[in-house]
């Protein structure tokens, strides 16, 4: 690969560390909303193979909803970050 493109990839990598860096709270699971006319949110997680779910009520829901887009933007930025990281280390041999 030539130097100019692993410049690019570097200077990439650098930009998704930054982004990574200023990402705040994060959790792994959803908002879900359940009941009939009630429709009450809930932050839903499964974990240990058993799913639980966290009554948000309204004053909460918009911030449960930033931390899985969060999760979710972290696992986009590791999975790019892979793909760089493996082109980088593959030139380094």
């Amino acid at each position: 690969m030539e130097p100019q493109n692993l410049q690019v990839l570097k200077s990439r990598l650098l930009e998704l560390q930054r982004e990574k860096s200023g990402l705040d709270v994060v959790m792994r699971g959803s908002v879900v909303v359940i009941g009939g006319r009630n429709n009450q949110p809930y932050f839903s997680l499964n974990k240990g193979g058993k799913t639980r779910l966290i009554d948000l009520g309204k004053m909460r829901e918009s911030l449960a909803q930033q931390y899985s887009q969060n999760y979710r933007r972290l696992r986009e930025l590791v999975e790019e970050m892979t793909t760089i990281n493996t082109t980088l280390l593959k030139a380094e041999l």
